[in-house]
This record gives structure tokens, sequence and C-alpha cells, in this order.
């Protein structure tokens, strides 16, 4: 099968799956439609947020025993099913079901999917692996384009506003598209592929026989999640809940605005905003294999401490939205960034594990940014923008000193001996 098939087989999968970014969308429409608060839509979207961090974490130890084939289409039913129960659930009014469908079921099927075609390409394209990797995980970054300006917006109209007919319609057109192309995922026959001659591999002989679990109990480790978490917690705050944000923004600075206008404007902010978060995957990257993966992680945290320090107070709609996408733009590079930082730390060997571990930063930002920004709605609703922000600088903070704790320098594990133990406390070391 030709390499490039699978290449845009591995796109299409992406941008399906990251069509979850487009949470926003619907928030306003369930609070109006349905009653729900703030706080309970927030709820599906941190379940699957979760999930897909937790489900990412164990696909990427079971890729290599599955292969992606069964990966794919097993995360890509399970998405589809995701929307059907949640369609269900909007039409008999049953928030827990809509949470089971939408973010359990749902979020574990985007998690086992995302693993899989990152990992997949850079099997085909040994000699443009950064080039296949970035493409691919720009894909996901886009998804919400997909949706908010697409997708969503036409099944609105046909259906006049069913919400339950809006996520029928999406889970069938997912499944039209994610079927077929999981069953085009395959690893390259052996042989097939010519490989790449490597350059030096620094340090790699020192922990030629570490463990994974080892590597997960060092500081650099501890240190390298805390820094990724609050990238990402900072970041999906304004995710999920961007539109009705700039909602609230919009219709301080014009209240004639009618709420279908200002939804609208809320779908082009996260269209926008995707295509940031996507862009940024690449460019982030890019710039990390210049500037060093540490320095760029101080600079995605340190330049958005300023930017959520003007949100805080912003009224001009046009700013907001500006400064809304460079966040997108910080959130998708720390996710180019992170896979390069665990091979640089800790070589190739434990790459897909570490990396899958690390995803559970992910799964915890899902749930802590997305709740206290609905709580904040619910609560505060006049201040809930200034408040939001303010904890998304202190978050920030706390990552931006990690990352003094950081330096891109590989990692040498040394396991204890009973000599070094003894010469550690001073005790005379025995000759033999």
């Amino acid at each position: 099968m030709p390499r490039m098939v699978i290449l845009l087989s591995c796109v299409m999968l992406q941008v399906c799956l990251g069509t979850v970014y487009a949470w926003s969308f619907f928030q306003t429409m369930l609070v109006r439609q349905l009653g729900w608060t703030f706080v309970e839509t927030a709820i599906p979207f941190s379940l699957a947020i979760f999930f897909i961090g937790a489900a990412a974490a164990w696909a990427g130890t079971a890729l290599p025993r599955l292969g992606p084939r069964k990966l794919a289409l097993t995360g890509s039913i399970l998405f589809c099913t995701g929307y059907f129960i949640a369609s269900l659930a909007l039409a008999t009014d049953q928030l827990l079901l809509f949470y089971i469908g939408y973010g359990v079921i749902g979020g574990a099927g985007i998690g086992l999917g995302y693993v899989t075609p990152v990992a997949t390409v850079a099997k085909w394209f040994p000699d443009r692996k950064g080039l296949a990797t970035g493409t691919v995980v720009m894909g996901f970054g886009i998804g919400a384009l997909l949706l908010s300006k697409l997708l969503a917006p036409v099944l609105v109209v046909y259906s006049d506003g069913d919400l339950q007919a809006v996520f029928l319609g999406l889970g069938v057109i997912f499944a039209a598209i994610l079927l077929p192309v999981s069953l085009l995922l395959d690893d390259p026959p052996r042989g097939a592929i010519a490989p790449v001659a490597s350059g030096p591999r620094t340090h790699e002989a020192d922990n030629a026989d570490v463990t994974a679990r080892e590597c997960l109990m060092t500081p650099q480790f501890f240190c390298m999640w805390i820094v990724f978490f609050c990238n990402i917690a900072a970041g999906i705050s304004v995710i999920s809940f961007q539109s009705p944000l700039l909602q609230d923004v919009w219709g301080l600075a014009d209240p004639l605005l009618e709420p279908e206008t200002l939804a609208a404007y809320g779908a082009t902010l996260i269209a926008v905003s995707s295509v940031c978060n996507g862009v940024g995957r690449l460019l982030w990257g890019l710039l990390s294999d210049r500037l060093g993966r540490t320095t760029v992680f101080r600079i995605l945290l340190g330049s958005q401490m300023v930017v959520f320090g003007v949100l805080m107070t912003e009224q001009n709609p046009w700013v907001f939205s500006i400064l809304v996408c460079y966040v997108l733009l910080c959130f998708g590079g720390g996710f180019a960034t992170m896979p390069s930082f665990i091979v640089d730390v800790f070589g190739n060997r434990r790459m897909s594990t570490l990396y899958g571990a690390i995803l559970t930063a992910w799964a915890a930002a899902g749930i802590i940014g997305p709740l206290y920004v609905g709580y904040l709605k619910d609560q505060y609703p006049d201040r809930a923008v200034t408040y939001c922000f303010l904890i998304g600088i202190f978050m920030l903070g706390a990552g931006y000193i990690f990352t003094y704790l950081l330096n891109d320098d590989r990692v040498v594990i040394r396991r204890p001996t009973v000599e070094g133990t003894l010469r550690y406390f001073n005790i005379p070391v025995p000759r033999t």
C-alpha cells in the first residue's frame, strides 16, 4: 500500500477525533435548551479529556502488541458509539447517560485512536519522521474547525436546532469516515521501508538496562509532568469555554447583538483558534529543535502569564479573540515539544511507555480546567472571565518555576550498589 495513503488515513483519523476541542460550540445551546448549568455542561468535556489521557496511556503500551488497525478500529467504534449514546441521552433528558456516552465511552475511543496514527506514520516515514508526525498531530489540533464551521452548523440548520438529531448525525458521519479509514492502518511490511541511519546516541548505553518504572520515579519525569500539566490545564480551561467567554465579552461590548449572532462569533473563534492549535504543533516543535525543549516551555508558560493578565480585564472582543488564539498556539506547542523532550531526556527505548504515562497530565488537566471555569460561570457570572484567567496565571507560574528544575540533557540513571551505599555513609569498604 502506498505510504501516502497511510499518511492521509492517519490525518483523517486525527481530524475527526480532534473535533472534541469544539465542545464549547454546544455548551450555550445545552444551557438554553435543556436548562443545564455550566458546571453540568463542563463535566462531559472534562470526562472526555480525562479518559482520552487514561486510554492513551494504556494504548501506548498496548500498540506494539495489538497493532494499529485493531486499536484504531476499536477507538473509532467507541468514539461513534459515544455520539449515539449522547443522542439517546438528549432525547430522554438523562444527564448521567450523556456523561457516560460522550465523556467516558467517546473519550476512551479518542484516547485509543490518538496514539495510533503518530506511531504508525513514524514507521512508514523514517526518512521524514518529523514532518510526517507533525502533520498528523496538527490534524488533531484543527479538528475543531471541521466541527464548528462545517458539520455542526449544517446539522443545526437541517435539524432546526434539535441537538438530539445533531449528535446522531455526527455519529453517523464519523462512522462513515473513521471505520473505513481505520481498516487501512497497518505497520509497513518487514523490509519494505529502508531504515535510516541514526546519529550518535549520546549516553544511550548508560541507560540500556534501566526500566521504564525507574524512569517514572526520577525527579526529572515528575517535573516534566508538572510543567506539561500546567500548560494543558491553562489552555484547556480556555478551550472548554472559549465560545461562552467570547459571547460574554462581546455581549458587554454590544448589548444589542442577538444570541444567534453571538453564537456565530463563538463558532468562528473555535474555528480560528483550532487552526492556531494545529499550527502551534508545527511551529513550536520546529523552534524546540533550535532553542531547546526547556527554553521553549519557559517561553510558552511565561508568555501566557502575560497574555492571561491582559485577558483578565480585556473588553475589546477582537483583542480578546487574538489573545485566545495565542493561548491555543501555545497549547498545541506543548503537545509538539513533549515527545521530543522525553526522547532527549530518557532515550528512544522507552518513549512510547513514558509518553503514555505523561499523557495522564492531560487527563488530570481535563478534569480540573473545565470544572473550575464552569463553577466560576455559575457562581460569579459577572466576574467569571477575570477569575478564570487569574487562576490560569497561578497555574502557569507554577509550571514556569518547575522549568528551572529541568534541562535538555540525557538523564543517566544509576542503580544503588552496596559499595556506593557504604561510601555514602563513610563506612569503610571491605577489600576483596
